[in-house]
């Protein structure tokens, strides 16, 4: 009941939308993605012994992808152009198993583990949607996204519908954030403008969930103007 009265309030929240203070909500859509976030399982290491079901360890994920923190940094690796062997380019854009999210789980709960990110060209316009599944466990993920604003266009609980739920998107004054929730069985729409060049994370901000894997990164690629190009590091940064 207190996630639907919480849905309730938030989606009365509005942009101010004036001259002074414009909901600058991207009209028209480049790219357009599914994710899904929720806890998941791992195997268990050798020799350790783990308290998720059947003996298993708890993981988290977006598109069943369980983040692996690289040991080079994302933003070197592709400022430098060396991301092979750090990551590569092929964050899945749908999940890649379809089920009833907010229904019975699946049989197999096991996620993925890898260090995958979406690439984006500068100045692409990207509608969101983030779905929960309440695979293990009900709970919401406040999402955050670092390097942009974006407006929550739309939000419901159940399974998202992409033929009836964007008929109800608000376009014309939705909030602005940078960190919205996920609600516990239910989804959340989100629009933004990927003018920010370099590698930007997004993450859960319950910390243990992060430290899960339930996170992710986007490329944006330099833009042709030089004031769209990513800048390259001080000369005096110091090396970790």
């Amino acid at each position: 009941m207190i996630p639907h009265l919480l849905l309730n309030f938030t989606s009365k929240l509005r942009s101010l939308a004036n001259a002074q203070f414009p909901a600058n909500v991207p009209q028209k859509v480049d790219r357009q993605f599914i994710f899904t976030v929720g806890l998941g399982t791992h195997s268990c290491p050798q020799n350790q012994t783990c308290q998720g079901p059947n003996g298993t360890m708890f993981a988290a994920s977006v598109n069943n992808v369980s983040f692996a923190m690289p040991t080079t940094a994302l933003l070197q690796a592709h400022h430098f152009g060396q991301s092979k062997g750090v990551y590569t380019p092929d964050f899945p854009i749908n999940p890649l198993i379809p089920f009833n999210y907010t229904g019975n789980p699946p049989n197999n709960t096991m996620v993925s583990n890898g260090t995958k990110l979406v690439v984006l060209p500068f100045n692409t316009t990207v509608e969101l949607i983030m779905q929960d599944t309440s695979i293990l466990g009900a709970e919401s993920h406040p999402l955050h996204l670092h390097g942009f604003n974006f407006f929550v266009v739309g939000q419901g609980f159940g399974n998202f519908d992409p033929t009836k739920d964007p008929t109800n998107f608000n376009l014309i004054d939705p909030i602005e954030r940078n960190t919205v929730g996920v609600p516990s069985g239910g989804w959340v729409a989100i629009r933004f403008l990927a003018d920010n060049p370099g590698v930007w994370f997004m993450h859960c901000h319950l910390e243990v969930h992060t430290s899960w894997g339930l996170k992710m990164a986007w490329v944006v690629l330099d833009g042709k103007l030089p004031s769209q190009k990513l800048l390259p590091p001080p000369a005096d940064l110091p090396k970790c």
